[in-house]
C-alpha cells in the first residue's frame, strides 16, 4: 500500500535511528564550530513532489549564497508531523519553516480562509495575476499575525472530487456520500453545499480511510491523488475543480530574527525565485500524474461547472460581505 501514512512511518523510523533529537530543541541552532543557523524545514509531500524537490532547492541555494551561514535541512513525507500540527510547532519555534496550503492557514490567520472559496479564481493565470499583485502580497503580510512572514506562493493546481462506487456528474450524486475534507477550511461547506457529507481528517488517513468505508472518497488535485494511491482505493476522479489553493513557503519571525539583514534578504530572493521552478515542476507532475490514473483506469469525468457553481452560490453569497476587500482584488486580477 501506497498510502502517505505508510511512508510516514518509513521515514519517522529512518529518523528515530539517526538519532534525531534535534527538533526537540526548538528554535534556530547555532553550531559551535562553524557559527551557522540551522532551521528545519517541513513539508509533508514525498521527496520527489514538486514542493518537495523545490523545497530541497530553496534549502541548497540559502546554504550556497550565505556562503554556508544558513543551513536549512528539508524533511519530507510529513516526518516533522502533519501540515497543520506542523503551523503550530511554527508557532512554538519547534521548527522554522514549513511548506502550508492556505486552506488549513485559515484555522490560524481568518481572513486566509477566503482563498478556499469555491470557484474564485476562472483559472491558473487568474490566479496567478492576483498572487503577484498588491493583493497576494498583502495576503502574505497578514501571515505576521501568526508570527511567521511569508516567503513565496506555489502552485497547487485545482482541486475536485474523487470516490469510489458511483462516478460523480452531478452534485446530486454526491448525496448520502461521506467525503474527507482538510482541517478548518471552508472545503467542508462546500462538500455540504454539493450535498454531500464532510469529514475532517489528516491526509495521511484517507487511504486507509476509504479502504475501510470511513468515507467514500476526498478531494484535492490530480498530483496528490496519483502520488498518494489514493487511486487504488477511489477509482473515480470528477474534474470539477471547486478550488484553486496556492500552497505557501514561510518561516518565522524568531527564526528570521537571528540572522543579518543581508541573510534575510537572500532568504527571501531565493524563495521569490523558487515560484518559477515550483510552477514548472507543477506542470510536469500534472501531466505525469494524469498519465499515471488514465494508465491505471482510473474512471475521468469531466463535468459541466455550472451546476456546481449553482450548488455554492449561496455560500459565495453568505462570505461576499466578510471578504468584500478581498474579492474586490480577486475580481480586479481579472482585469
Amino acid at each position: 500500500m501506497r498510502s502517505a501514512a505508510l511512508r510516514r512511518t518509513i521515514a519517522a523510523a529512518a529518523v528515530a535511528a539517526m538519532g534525531f533529537g534535534l527538533a526537540a530543541c526548538g528554535g534556530a541552532q547555532a553550531e559551535e564550530e562553524s557559527g551557522a543557523v540551522h532551521w528545519r524545514l517541513a513539508e509533508s509531500h514525498a521527496s520527489d513532489y514538486p514542493t518537495s524537490r523545490t523545497d530541497q532547492w530553496f534549502a541548497d541555494q540559502v546554504r550556497e549564497r550565505t556562503d554556508g551561514r544558513v543551513q536549512i535541512d528539508v524533511y519530507t513525507d510529513a516526518q516533522l508531523g502533519e501540515e497543520r500540527d506542523v503551523l503550530e510547532q511554527v508557532q512554538l519555534g519547534s521548527v522554522e519553516v514549513n511548506r502550508a496550503n492556505a486552506n488549513l492557514l485559515g484555522e490560524f490567520v481568518p481572513s486566509w480562509k477566503a482563498f478556499g472559496l469555491p470557484y474564485l479564481f476562472d483559472d491558473e493565470e487568474h490566479m496567478w495575476n492576483f498572487l503577484n499583485g498588491p493583493g497576494g502580497k498583502q495576503k502574505l503580510a497578514e501571515l505576521g499575525q501568526m508570527g511567521v512572514e511569508g516567503l513565496a506562493y506555489y502552485d497547487s493546481g485545482a482541486r475536485s472530487l474523487y470516490t469510489n462506487g458511483k462516478p460523480v456528474e452531478k452534485p446530486e450524486d454526491l448525496a448520502g456520500r461521506n467525503i474527507r475534507v482538510q482541517p478548518g477550511s471552508v472545503a467542508a461547506e462546500i462538500v455540504e453545499a454539493f450535498g454531500g457529507s464532510a469529514t475532517t481528517m489528516d491526509g495521511g488517513e484517507i487511504y486507509s480511510g476509504i479502504e475501510t468505508g470511513v468515507i467514500d472518497g476526498a478531494e484535492n488535485n490530480i498530483p496528490t491523488y496519483a502520488s498518494s494511491g489514493h487511486y487504488e482505493v477511489a477509482e473515480n476522479f470528477t474534474v470539477n475543480e471547486h478550488q484553486r489553493v496556492p500552497e505557501v513557503l514561510m518561516v518565522s519571525h524568531d527564526a528570521m530574527a537571528q540572522l543579518s539583514e543581508q541573510d534575510r534578504e537572500i532568504v527571501r530572493d531565493v524563495a521569490e525565485k523558487s515560484t518559477a521552478l515550483e510552477r514548472r515542476l507543477w506542470k510536469e507532475e500534472e501531466e505525469k500524474g494524469r498519465k499515471v490514473i488514465e494508465d491505471a483506469g482510473v474512471t475521468i469525468t469531466e463535468v459541466d461547472e455550472q451546476p456546481f457553481r449553482d450548488a455554492v452560490a449561496g455560500l459565495m453569497k453568505r462570505y461576499s460581505s466578510e471578504y468584500g476587500d478581498f474579492l474586490k482584488a480577486v475580481d480586479a486580477a481579472r482585469k
